[in-house]
This record gives structure tokens, C-alpha cells and sequence, in this order.
């Protein structure tokens, strides 16, 4: 059985970065703005982890009060046991209040944080260049944005209240064990550092197998997302059981290191109980023989035994804390993988400003490459100077360069040899932002997102009114489809406009990018996916779009460019041949080629009676 080839990279693994504890210190950046509730939880913590240190006391002073009897009446004395049993209730009461009041304050501030993570991630993701996400699965990166902020979560909040808890607990506990009975204290605490041991070394393996869990996971959701965003290919080429294939084999991936996981932790489960009850076994024979002996009352090894069971239960929870944080080390760090990856596209310290921009575009001894210093360049010693408002169209054979070249206006890719300037100014140096409000762009593949028609042309303009987002439909010859549907322009356009034919998607394209209203248009093959009714209108569409703006156009059908003001032809990075339609036809030469072999193809397509000229 054959597979897909994995063109996307998954994200790398950064060595050392991936095991330093201090990037989980890093979440500390984003509690700073919610302290003063993590406090308040903080002291909740404190004030019932203290008062579960009185039950064993307590407990205590109630088995001895219940040998007491009236001096010389021999009738029992419930009194002090009365007391003892109210007392307890209050504390009960009030540890109650206390453990719920701290659970929901650091709970919420845990959700919050990881809030916070996930949005800080996603933000950052919109800065990197398209040169990142060519080399990245999107399946991979919404995996980190889902189950490692998850992962995280679990550590920022449950995890964070149990540390605190238990740290309180164990070392009130240890202490007034040792006040109660120093001889079976020591005897008790021979066992921790055996306990203690087995945590590190068996957390050290369960770090690892979550670590690979994260990443099995993560290359299985990509699979998904992919066979899923390309539903339609995979349906036309039948090829639903490869997926099937593919993603089971992720999926079995991610359970074998699941299981391995598993094992781990159930391993060190069974360990720790074994540790946990043998010791108390042991506590309980030498504790007896001290009660036989007259050394301790029956009061005092029942809360002995209360204190060594806290100190045994947090000591355990103290080791599943560990794991937890073992496993979102991982996580963490691959978070902040991302929030450190830089953008390839440096801000400049005192970027210029972009005013009334008019759309002179002066492309000088322009060079780009894709890839390392070692590969060929894509564009080479490219000099082209356009007029604002000038229409200019790029023909070439595939491969020749031209949507890299439109692709370095809106600055998706620096140049890397020579300078693009807009109205004089190098695109190095601009804003922006404000360079990409002024440049608008059609593609050959519309992508629209899963919301109503409206929301989609108020892409352009988030601001906008609904008669200029209504003014922009009819514009692009778009509103009467759109009056059609359902419910009009609040009618849901489905995932990437499933919903839309692809003249009706291409028409709300349009209407989005003169809404957007920009100064330099770029047109990729805007029309070369559409039949003819649909091309029709939407070629009436951009001419309305083209004028007074500086055009890109890109176009498949050398017939579509005649009335272009001027036709750049490209070959293997480089222009070949510049001028009107007239001028390189006259001219010859590549261009001509290109022409005359397309007409011929159109001529054949057309059939016999073309050919006799009917």
C-alpha cells in the first residue's frame, strides 16, 4: 500500500531546550497579571492544609477520651468527648470552605493563564512568514495550540493547588510526627528516600514516553487535518482507504507510546503502594509493641498513624505531581519553541510610514531565492519600474517567476539581492502593516472562511457599513447571486466557501478586495478556474477593480491581456521581453510562442467549424 509523501516537516526537536525546566518558570510571566488572585487561593491553601494538620491530634484526644472514666464514680465521661467530636465538625466545616475557596481561585487562574498561552501562540503564529508555515503541517501547530496548552493547564491549575497543599501538609506532618513519636518516626521516614528515589528515576522515563505521546499525537492530527481539507481529492481519487491506512497507523503510533506510557505510570503505581502500605504495616507492629509496653497511649499511635498516612499520601501525590510536570516540561517548551521562533521578515527599528500612497512600484536588480544560499535563485537581477495606476501583466511559462514576484509586494518574502520600493520607499523599511493595507489580492484559489457572506466581504474592511458592504457586492457583480441565497447576505459560505460555486466565490473575493480598497492589486490567475458565463462576469468585475489602481495581473489566456499598458514576459527568473500586445507580437520571440501556441490549442478545442472560420 503507497502513502501520501510528507511534504511539511513536523517541528523540530530542539535538544536541550526541550528538557530545561526553566521554560515552565516562563509561565510565570503570565500569572504576573492575576496575582492577586493566585494569592488569595495561595492563602486559602495555606489556611486548610494547616488545618488538616489538626485532625490527627484530634483524633487522637478522641480514642483516649473514650477510655476516660469519672475518678472513682466508674461511670464514663462523655463530656471531653462531646467537645472533641463538635471541634471536629467545625474543622471539617471550615477545611471544607477553605479547600473549595482555593481550588476555584487557582483553577481560575490556571484557565486563565493557559488562556492567555493559547492566544499569546495562535498571535504570534500570524506574524511568521509563509516561509514557516512551508515547512510546517498546519495539523501539527493547532496540536500544539490544543493538547500541549492542555498538558500545561493541568500543571498551571489543579497541579499548582496540590503542590502547595501537600508541601504544607508533608512538612507539618514530618514535624509533628516527630514531636509525637521521635522512635517511630524514624522508623517511618527510613522508607521515604526509597520513595523518593523510585519517583525520579520512573518520572525521568515517564517524561520521555509523554514526550513522545505529544509527538504521535500530533503527527496523527495533522494526517487528519490535511485528508480532511482535501476531502474532495481524496473522494475523486478514492483513496479513502490510504487515508484510513495513514491515520490508523498514526493513530496505533500514538497508542503503542500511550500504552508505554501507561505502563510506566501504573509501575510506579504499584510500587508506591506497595511502599506505602508495607510501611504502614511496619508502623503498625512497632507502634503496637510501644502501646504493650506502656511507651505511647492508644491516642497518640492513632494520630501517629493519621500523620504518617498524610505524609504517605503526599508523598505519593507529590511523585504524580512530578510526573505531571514531567509531562508538561515537555509541552511548555514546545510552546515556547514556537513563541521564540522569530519572523523572517525583521521589523525595522524606525519603520516609515505609508501615506497616500499612489502605486509607484520600482523593482531594482531585484534577486529571491527560496531555500539556503546553495539553490538556485527563483527571481535574478529583476529591474521593472511601474507607474501608479499602470496595468501591467506577467506571462511566462510555469515556473518562470511571476507569482514569486507579486508574492515579495505584500511582503510575504524579502528579496535577497536588490530593493522593492512602493512611492520610493524600500518595503524593508515600511511599515507593515500599513504596506499590506495597500496592497490587495485576488488568487487563482479563493479562500474564504466558514462564516456568512457578509462577514467574509467585511474581511476587507472590518469597519465598514453594510451599504458599502452591500455598494462592494454589486460592484463585483456579486449581489444578485447572494440576494439568491438563503438567507441573503447572512447566508453561511461553509469551510472555505464549500457552499459557493467557484464564480461565486471568486465574486466575493472580488467584493472583499475593493471593500479592502487598495492602491496595488495583484491578480493571480483570477480567472483561469472558471467557465465561461462565470469568467464573464468576473472579468466585468475586476475591470471595475483595475481602475486607478496599479495592477498585477498574472492570466493563463494570453487573450484576457491584450488592453494590458504593458506585458512583462518571464522566463527562469528573469524578464525576457517587455511591452504591448502589438509591440511583442511584432517583435516575435518567446511571447509570440506563447500566443501562438495557445491559439492554436483554443482553435482545436473549438473544432472543425473554427478551422473553416464559421
Amino acid at each position: 500500500m503507497f502513502s501520501r509523501p510528507n511534504a511539511r516537516a513536523a517541528l523540530p526537536d530542539t535538544g536541550p531546550n526541550r528538557r530545561d525546566p526553566a521554560n515552565l518558570l516562563r509561565l510565570l510571566h503570565y500569572v504576573k497579571p492575576y496575582v492577586g488572585w493566585l494569592s488569595l487561593g495561595i492563602f486559602s491553601t495555606l489556611i486548610s492544609a494547616g488545618l488538616s494538620l489538626v485532625f490527627p491530634k484530634l483524633f487522637g484526644n478522641l480514642i483516649d477520651a473514650s477510655f476516660l472514666k469519672r475518678a472513682g464514680s466508674g461511670v464514663a465521661d462523655t463530656g471531653p468527648l462531646d467537645r472533641i467530636v463538635l471541634l471536629l465538625l467545625g474543622v471539617f466545616a471550615v477545611v471544607a470552605l477553605f479547600t473549595a475557596l482555593q481550588s476555584f481561585l487557582i483553577s481560575r487562574v490556571g484557565v486563565r493563564v493557559v488562556a492567555d498561552l493559547r492566544r499569546a501562540v495562535f498571535s504570534h503564529l500570524l506574524t511568521l512568514s509563509p516561509r514557516f508555515f512551508a515547512t510546517r503541517r498546519t495539523g501539527e501547530l493547532t496540536s500544539r495550540l490544543t493538547s500541549d496548552v492542555s498538558t500545561v493547564q493541568t500543571v498551571v491549575s489543579s497541579a499548582l493547588a496540590q503542590l502547595l497543599s501537600q508541601v504544607v501538609t508533608l512538612i507539618g506532618g514530618v514535624t509533628l510526627m516527630v514531636l509525637t513519636s521521635f522512635q517511630l518516626s524514624l522508623f517511618t521516614l527510613a522508607v521515604i528516600p526509597l520513595i523518593i528515589g523510585t519517583a525520579v528515576v520512573i518520572g525521568l522515563q515517564i517524561r520521555k514516553a509523554a514526550r513522545e505521546v505529544q509527538d504521535k499525537v500530533a503527527a496523527a492530527n495533522a494526517s487528519a487535518e490535511e485528508a480532511i481539507s482535501g476531502v474532495r481529492v481524496v473522494q475523486s481519487f478514492t483513496a479513502e482507504d490510504v487515508e484510513r491506512e495513514r491515520y490508523g497507523d498514526g493513530v496505533e503510533q500514538s497508542f503503542a507510546a500511550s500504552l508505554r506510557r501507561i505502563k510506566l505510570t501504573s509501575l510506579m503505581a504499584g510500587i508506591m503502594t506497595f511502599l506505602a502500605f508495607g510501611s504502614l504495616a511496619g508502623v503498625l507492629w512497632y507502634g503496637g509493641r510501644q502501646v504493650l509496653v506502656g511507651a505511647i497511649t492508644p491516642g497518640k499511635l492513632v494520630s501517629f498513624l493519621f500523620y504518617a498516612l498524610q505524609v504517605g499520601i503526599n508523598v505519593g501525590g507529590l511523585t504524580g505531581i512530578f510526573s505531571q510536570v514531567q509531562e508538561a516540561l515537555g509541552a511548555s517548551s514546545r510552546l515556547f519553541e514556537l513563541l521564540d521562533t522569530k519572523s523572517e521578515l525583521p521589523v525595522s527599528a524606525a519603520p516609515q510610514p505609508l501615506n497616500r500612497v499612489v502605486g509607484h512600484v520600482q523593482f531594482e536588480e531585484v534577486s529571491f531565492r527560496y531555500g539556503d544560499e546553495g539553490e538556485l535563485p527563483t527571481l535574478s537581477g529583476l529591474n521593472l519600474d511601474v507607474s501608479p495606476g499602470q496595468t501591467v501583466a506577467l506571462v511566462g511559462p510555469s515556473g518562470a517567476g511571476k507569482s514569486t514576484l507579486v508574492s515579495l509586494l505584500p511582503r510575504f518574502y524579502d528579496v535577497t539581492g536588490g530593493t522593492l520600493k512602493v512611492d520610493g520607499v524600500d518595503v524593508r523599511q515600511a511599515d507593515l502593516e500599513a504596506l499590506r493595507r495597500q496592497v490587495g489580492l485576488v488568487p487563482q484559489e479563493t479562500l474564504l472562511f466558514s462564516g456568512s457572506v457578509a462577514e467574509n466581504i467585511l474581511y476587507g474592511r472590518p469597519s465598514a457599513s453594510q451599504a458599502e458592504v452591500q455598494s462592494a457586492a454589486r460592484a463585483a457583480n456579486a449581489e444578485e447571486f447572494i440576494l439568491r441565497l438563503p438567507q441573503g447576505y447572512a447566508t453561511a459560505v461553509g469551510e472555505r466557501g464549500v457552499k459557493l460555486s467557484g464564480g461565486q466565490r471568486q465574486r466575493v473575493a472580488i467584493a472583499r478586495a475593493i471593500l479592502k480598497n487598495p492602491r496595488i492589486l495583484i491578480l493571480d490567475e483570477a480567472t483561469s478556474a472558471l467557465d465561461n458565463e462565470s469568467e464573464a462576469l468576473v472579468q466585468d468585475a475586476l475591470e471595475k477593480l483595475m481602475v486607478g489602481r496599479t495592477t498585477f495581473v498574472i492570466a493563463h489566456r494570453l487573450s484576457t491581456i491584450r488592453s494590458a499598458d504593458l506585458i512583462v514576459v518571464m522566463d527562469a527568473g528573469c524578464i525576457v521581453q517587455r511591452g504591448t500586445h502589438a509591440e511583442l507580437l511584432q517583435q516575435g520571440g518567446l511571447y509570440k510562442d506563447l500566443y501562438d501556441l495557445q491559439f492554436r490549442a483554443e482553435r482545436r478545442e473549438q473544432g472543425p467549424l473554427a478551422v473553416q472560420g464559421i
